[in-house]
């Protein structure tokens, strides 16, 4: 009796650290950060103006060498991610294929 009593309190405390470990990893939704306040305006009013309009779907801090990151959807549906510098300067764009999963909760802007 005492074995299938460790047995079941070593499953749970198992059970448990796997289950907080999961939480935070989804709480923190990686090291995906929303572009906020003014710095948000600029990044997708400069986004915007070279993704020749469209609607904000996601704006991220930080990604993949950029500064700013803000993924447009056009017109046609296509999607683009416009990379910005930290003086808000356009240092490349992509077609994005994820097609904004992770929808911007920052508002959409057209």
């Amino acid at each position: 009796m005492r074995m299938r009593t460790k047995i079941v309190v070593g499953s749970a405390v198992a059970l448990v650290v796997a289950g907080a470990a999961t939480g935070v990893g989804l709480a923190t939704g990686g090291d995906d950060r929303l572009i906020t306040g003014t710095d948000r305006d600029r990044a997708t009013a400069v986004a915007l103006a070279e993704a020749g309009g469209g609607t904000v779907v996601e704006t991220e801090v930080g990604d993949g060498g950029a500064a700013y990151s803000v993924e447009i959807r056009r017109g046609d549906g296509s999607v683009i991610e416009v990379q910005l510098d930290e003086h808000f300067r356009v240092i490349g764009t992509e077609a994005d294929d994820d097609s904004g999963a992770g929808e911007d909760t920052g508002g959409e802007t057209d």
